[in-house]
């Protein structure tokens, strides 16, 4: 009994040792992929033009528009494109936002001028006249374009960053907004695939976006066209009692198993 006593101590003993060696394993294990999420993201902050590789989303010529695409970063933003942004935003998201959007506007103005902010401006390619796009025809589409400053009128633009969530490298897509005169012409998908294309070079595992549940055109475009989901990190997901109280949602579109466990879980529930 006293030989068994001790063989079952020293097995003990092992068992100690093989755990913590696993322990040591895993935290390294977890070291270095933080490490590799962390170079991800400083990889592709470096990268001062993310339109380089994508000859092929330098202009837009379809459904009657003809745009060019360029780059921007929020610490070099002229005094005309932050003013646009600003008057852009006010007009598209004023209504979605409630009586939330004075306190949302100071925030949007914030994160706009952000070091870690990429924007992806969109400008017509055809003459402007009296800040009306000559390239609609119908007067009765036509709407005022808000762009006040020089060169070709910016029409569009899209600001994302390079973050982290859950342990999972994803491009966040804080803003998707264009005038009223070139909605409903493919532009808008045609920006989001540009960013998805820019987040699997750049090795992003997903592409995020948060959409206020009032602004029902912007869900069904995501969700329906696009073929986003609400994320398992959205509040309504979460936990639905407090998901009921927030105005909004979190949509996702991964690109790997790992991100889709994270960030998707049991995707079928979040997309209908």
């Amino acid at each position: 009994m006293g030989l068994h006593n001790v063989a079952e101590n020293n097995a003990s003993v092992d068992s100690r040792k093989l755990s913590s060696k696993e322990k040591k394993l895993r935290r390294r294990e977890e070291l270095v992929k933080k490490k590799a999420v962390d170079e991800a993201i400083k990889s592709a902050y470096m990268k001062d033009d993310h339109l380089v590789g994508f000859p092929a989303f330098h202009t837009y010529d379809r459904n009657g528009l003809l745009v060019r695409l360029e780059s921007g970063s929020g610490e070099h933003l002229s005094s005309p494109l932050k003013r646009y942004i600003q008057e852009l935003l006010k007009v598209n998201m004023q209504g979605a936002y409630g009586p939330e959007w004075a306190a949302e506007e100071k925030i949007k103005r914030r994160e706009m001028v952000a070091p870690e902010a990429r924007y992806i401006f969109v400008r017509s390619m055809q003459s402007a006249d009296n800040g009306h796009l000559s390239n609609i025809n119908n007067t009765e589409e036509a709407h005022e374009c808000h762009w006040s400053g020089d060169g070709d009128p910016v029409v569009a633009f899209v600001h994302y960053r390079f973050i982290v969530e859950e342990e999972i490298p994803v491009v966040y897509v804080y803003e998707l907004q264009l005038e009223q005169c070139v909605q409903g012409r493919g532009l808008g998908k045609f920006l989001m695939q540009l960013i998805e294309l820019i987040a699997r070079k750049n090795h992003m595992k997903a592409v995020m976006l948060t959409v206020q549940k009032r602004n029902i055109s912007a869900m069904n475009f995501y969700t329906s066209k696009l073929r986003y989901i609400i994320s398992s990190i959205s509040p309504s997901r979460v936990d639905p009692l407090i998901g009921a109280e927030k105005s909004y949602e979190i949509l996702c579109k991964t690109f790997d198993s790992e991100a889709k466990t994270k960030l998707e879980e049991d995707g079928s529930s979040g997309a209908e």
